[in-house]
């Protein structure tokens, strides 16, 4: 209690001691909560917050400096409810920052200018030259001197060998074998003194790796809701996967983010659209498909359609467009009108199956095991032919009227001269469908049956010749229809160009126009929340007026505008970021010299550590004290790895991992009785040879029974868009890195591995290090991993039995599935 008392003192006196800033921390608190209802267009009570200045002079109450702007955000006014008024108060931190502000002298510069009345994200960003006096390095400008604002300085930069690690996870989501690490640490220009100048050239070659694109395709479907699965209770599967082809190819290209956003939203509204741009349209056949009896289908093509609008304004605008689907926006300008005028450009789809040839398929294989199912199934409705034959009798012409037409041709047929299909047809005609009465190698019979009949396919979005029409609806409910709309753009942004025809592609240019304020701030945000595990804006999913404020505005917006200047590529943003020495910096909270020296030669590296040990420990405690959550970035921060990369690392470390690309999910091993959790048992043909071993990206991934070595490390389900996965820490998770089948698959191979390649205990135990962290082991830790032998053999296992105990502690170590 004592400790944690006198660390709550020293945060409260170190943030004393740095003075507030008006212009970066008091005057974008005011603009977000306050300007709306007391700015330049209206005043009530007569105030204005939007200058300094003005609120010394005040409104009818009198000047709001120094007590009456506190006691009314404080609710501690005798008359004036607290404020914001019905939108949530200030949170205590944010009272406690206006209250030192003004015990300050409430300063402020002498000619600052009244603000747009806009909130700051509907506001075009402007490139603001960099700070001076600081690094040239763009990134670092801004936030050294943020820094020292603070009075806190960065972080040292990390080891070479925990910066090529750092780099490959972060740009391919695989490890460095040990012999790129040896020659990374061997490079002088990796030395520690000057990391930057090696990370370019790493970088580069990265990004050139065909792995980039299937690193970061995994970022861009969890936005897109990939899933091979329809969802909803029957989650039968279908066939994505060319989308997501579509989408690492993309990335690998360096396909121009403007370009990629027009093929997604409106591909084949393109000028001759091509295979590709076609399939790119799947980025809105995502949604999830009923496929239940007695459904009202225009009630799920809606519903696919309020989906497609909030993710479209989730993952593009960083906005909460859907909350207006039923009302005005509580919070954000955006009117119920607004939020249907922008459904119109997304409700006037046809949504077919685009046919698409995959030249690596074994067509005789797949020929034999359709035939096989076939069989079986066959046999499973004989099984039940009393079932069926009730049924029939039980149908009087009206009932028969309703049947599908394949069911009619069938019924009206002799039942001595049904064929084996006109029985599965009928079978599917009594149930509603087939999945309720046919057993789970089914859905591989359909897979199979669509394959033969139509080659590979994929969902795509198909204009429609003659536009639905698109009414409000009251209280979004679609049987309640009100005035018509016709397609159009949220007002408090720009408008569309004159004489431009309102339809889907006229959305696309409309989101990537230089003038959108907010579609390259978004990106650019959600990049960097890969890097450094937060957002500028924390709430990367709303920018809106309930957001959290940048905490660094100026650098948002120079990234922002950079990135449009170079053409929209994300390679160039990669490199920006990763070049930088904010992004090189230790992620070491307290003293960083063991770890380090640990990871390092025995050379002049440990000579430079030591000389500044004392003083990075005095700087890391105050950075800690002042910062402790790290939103000004005086370190890097450590970041447990994705569920897929997670499986990823551990594949390269056993020496298992199949490069293969592309092509239809696989089916690796996952634990019995999964696949009977949801309402219909699927089939799960567990993949054999190269497939059984391929990156977690191609992993089949059912919506409703996903995989559960994929769920305990947080993969999203594919329901609905994610902007940012959650990083949670449960004793499942290691249960699974020991337990489970594939993992102890994992181990297995690694312990082959590590017996094949080192011939002693020491030289095993060394190369186990390098190959699940990057380094070799401390002492103490090569000590720990010979008890551990030691023990096992002393209980008489093998020395494989011996080796697969270390391998499975090695793949269970917190920093083998942490990006330091």
């Amino acid at each position: 209690m004592l400790l944690r008392t006198f660390a709550i003192c020293l945060f409260l006196a170190a943030t004393a001691s740095a003075a507030v800033d008006y212009t970066t921390q008091i005057k974008p608190l005011l603009q977000q909560h306050c300007v709306k209802c007391h700015g330049a267009t209206t005043q009530k009570s007569q105030l204005r917050l939007d200058t300094a200045a003005a609120t010394r002079t005040g409104g009818k109450r009198g000047a709001a400096l120094p007590d009456l702007l506190i006691q009314v955000i404080s609710g501690t006014h005798d008359e004036i409810p607290q404020m914001p008024y019905k939108r949530g108060p200030l949170d205590s931190s944010q009272i406690a920052l206006v209250r030192q502000w003004i015990a300050e002298g409430a300063k402020a510069p002498a000619d600052e200018q009244p603000s747009d009345d806009r909130h700051w994200a509907f506001i075009a960003p402007v490139k603001a030259p960099l700070p001076p006096n600081g690094p040239t390095h763009p990134i670092d400008a801004f936030i050294h001197a943020r820094l020292a604002k603070a009075g806190l300085k960065p972080s040292p930069p990390a080891s070479p060998a925990t910066l090529i690690r750092r780099l490959h996870l972060d740009l391919t989501g695989l490890p460095p074998t040990p012999a790129e690490v040896a020659a990374f640490i061997k490079n002088p220009a990796s030395s520690i003194k000057d990391p930057a100048s090696s990370i370019k050239n790493l970088a580069a070659s990265l990004l050139a790796s065909k792995h980039y694109g299937e690193r970061w395709a995994r970022w861009w479907l969890d936005q897109a809701r990939y899933g091979d699965s329809n969802g909803y209770s029957i989650d039968a599967p279908r066939s994505m996967w060319p989308y997501r082809d579509y989408v690492v190819n993309a990335l690998n290209r360096d396909m121009p983010f403007d370009q990629f956003t027009i093929e997604q939203i409106a591909g084949d509204m393109l000028p001759k659209a091509s295979r590709d741009q076609l399939i790119a349209t799947g980025f809105h056949r995502n949604t999830q498909i009923n496929q239940e009896g007695g459904i009202d289908k225009e009630q799920f093509r809606i519903e696919s359609v309020f989906d497609r609008v909030a993710t479209t304004g989730t993952v593009w605008l960083g906005l909460g467009i859907g909350c207006a689907q039923c009302h005005d926006h509580k919070f954000d300008p955006i009117s119920q009108r607004e939020y249907y005028q922008f459904f119109a450009f997304l409700n006037n789809q046809d949504e077919p199956t685009l046919p698409v040839p995959n030249p690596g398929q074994d067509l005789v294989k797949l020929k034999a095991e359709h035939q096989l199912l076939l069989k079986q199934i066959d046999a499973h409705i004989k099984e039940r032919m009393a079932v069926l034959q009730e049924w029939e009798t039980t149908l009087g012409e009206k009932s028969k009227k309703l049947l599908p037409a394949d069911a009619l041709k069938s019924i009206a047929k002799a039942a001595a001269k049904r064929s084996a299909a006109d029985q599965r047809i009928l079978f599917k005609a009594m149930t509603g469908t087939a999945d309720s009465i046919f057993n789970p190698l089914y859905d591989r019979h359909l897979e199979l049956d669509n394959i033969l009949t139509n080659g590979t396919t994929t969902l795509v979005m198909k204009e429609l010749p003659k536009p639905r029409k698109t009414t409000l609806f009251i209280k979004g409910d679609f049987t309640r229809p009100s005035e018509e709309v016709q397609p159009g753009v949220l007002k408090v942004m720009h408008a569309l160009p004159e004489n431009t025809k309102s339809d889907r592609l006229a959305l696309a240019q409309w989101l990537i126009d230089r003038r959108n304020p907010l579609t390259a701030r978004v990106l650019v945000n959600r990049v960097w929340q890969q890097y450094f595990g937060r957002g500028i804006v924390e709430t990367e999913n709303d920018f809106g007026t309930m957001g959290r404020l940048p905490t660094h505005p100026e650098l948002l917006d120079w990234l922002a505008v950079d990135f449009m200047e170079h053409g929209w590529s994300l390679k160039h943003l990669h490199q920006l970021i990763v070049g930088s020495q904010t992004y090189l910096q230790s992620s070491a909270q307290f003293s960083v010299l063991s770890a380090q020296t640990a990871a390092t030669p025995r050379s002049e590296h440990l000579a430079l550590l030591r000389s500044r040990e004392a003083n990075t420990e005095h700087l890391l405690r105050n950075a800690q004290s002042t910062d402790p959550n790290n939103y000004l970035l005086w370190r890097q921060n450590r970041l447990r790895l994705d569920a897929e990369v997670v499986r990823d690392v551990c594949l390269a470390t056993s020496g298992l991992l199949s490069l293969k690309m592309g092509g239809a999910p696989v089916y690796p091993p996952i634990p019995e009785g999964v696949m009977s959790l949801g309402q219909v048992k699927r089939a799960w043909p567990v993949s054999k040879g190269q497939d059984r071993y391929r990156r977690g990206l191609y992993t089949f991934i059912f919506r409703a029974t996903p995989p559960p070595s994929l769920s305990v490390f947080d993969a999203p389900d594919g329901f609905s868009t994610c902007t940012r996965r959650i990083r949670s820490n449960t004793p499942l998770q290691a249960l699974t890195l020991l337990n489970d089948a594939a993992y102890v698959e994992f181990a297995q191979a690694l312990a082959a591995r590590l017996i094949k390649e080192a011939q002693t205990d020491d030289a095993r135990i060394t190369h186990a290090f390098q190959l699940c962290v990057s380094r070799p082991p401390s002492d103490s830790e090569r000590q720990s991993m010979t008890r551990l032998l030691h023990a096992e053999r002393d209980s008489k296992a093998t020395e494989a039995q011996c080796w697969q105990a270390l391998a499975r502690v090695m793949l269970n170590l917190d920093e083998t599935i942490t990006r330091e």
